[in-house]
């Protein structure tokens, strides 16, 4: 006999505090009967299917919303292809659907604006409604906020787009982090005496350029670093793609080929442009020393 399914429902890109909440929620759920605690999520995020000229530019990747999902108590994750005939089902039908997809569905778990159906017809009271007709429990959880704040995926990304890391980081409560291998550069940072690591990464979400306080992640170990994103007007001539680099302030920095994770502390200041590599070259060794404050390196 399998046991009850407590599921969550949302798009939970950057499963931040009110995704939290709602994972909480279902938590508690399956606790009370032994259940398990899944998430229904959708891939491609809806706003792809439903308007793609703008599409939402997602905070995570896939397998990085996954592993926090999991983090924060998830047993089973679905990821449910969104198309244009699933973005079809009538609201009345949609707890049919849930039930006929999870056999042992017995409570849903959603956020309090959660909307759904075609049209997005349904809300949370119809959902409630529809959800009971079908003998599913079903909790609306209340918005998150701090301080006059509230927590929300869209806040995240405004917040990160501006440089408010700070923010975006106590919504998302684990720091913002970058995913990527390390590829080889022009070794410029090796002549001025700051050595760089470039990662990889192309989001969906552009976080602001700047400069960065961050842990370099490999093999279990968090190195301490100063990183750049952007698109280092200093020794490039015109635009180009922007790029993350790191340079480590402490341990042996990985090398071309190696995965590694870049976790966002906070943000030191704009992106510049100098007149020359000297001057670039004081600018990082104050950039460094602010970095080391901030990572809590005393010697």
């Amino acid at each position: 006999m399998s046991l009850p399914l407590h599921l969550a429902i949302g798009a939970f890109d950057g499963v931040h505090l009110g995704h939290r909440a709602v994972l909480h929620s279902a938590r508690e759920a399956a606790r009370a009967d032994g259940g398990i605690v899944g998430v229904l999520t959708y891939d491609p995020h809806p706003s792809k299917v439903l308007r793609p000229e703008s599409a939402v530019p997602l905070i995570f990747t896939r397998a990085q919303k996954d592993e926090r999902l999991t983090e924060a108590g998830t047993q089973l994750i679905h990821h449910e292809k969104f198309d244009r005939a699933h973005a079809g089902i009538e609201a009345a039908d949609f707890p049919k659907w849930l039930k006929t997809t999870f056999p042992h569905l017995k409570s849903l778990h959603v956020g309090s604006n959660f909307q759904y159906g075609r049209g997005r017809a349904g809300n949370g009271e119809t959902l409630i409604a529809h959800g009971t007709a079908e003998g599913l429990g079903v909790k609306l959880v209340a918005a998150v906020h701090l301080g006059d704040e509230t927590v929300s995926s869209s806040r995240i990304r405004q917040c990160l787009a501006a440089g408010e890391l700070d923010l975006a980081n106590a919504m998302l409560l684990r720091p913002y982090e970058a995913e990527g291998t390390i590829i080889g550069g022009r070794r410029l940072g090796r002549t001025i005496g700051f050595p760089t690591v470039n990662i990889a990464w192309e989001p969906e979400l552009k976080p602001a350029y700047g400069v960065y306080a961050v842990e370099v992640i490999f093999k279990g170990e968090a190195m301490p670093a100063v990183a750049n994103y952007g698109q280092r007007p200093t020794v490039e001539s015109g635009p180009v793609a922007p790029l993350l680099e790191a340079h480590v302030l402490r341990g042996t920095a990985p090398t071309t080929g190696d995965a590694v994770r870049v976790r966002w502390v906070r943000r030191l200041r704009t992106e510049q442009k100098f007149a020359d590599l000297a001057a670039l070259q004081a600018q990082i060794a104050k950039d460094s020393a602010q970095a080391r404050q901030a990572l809590g390196l005393l010697g």
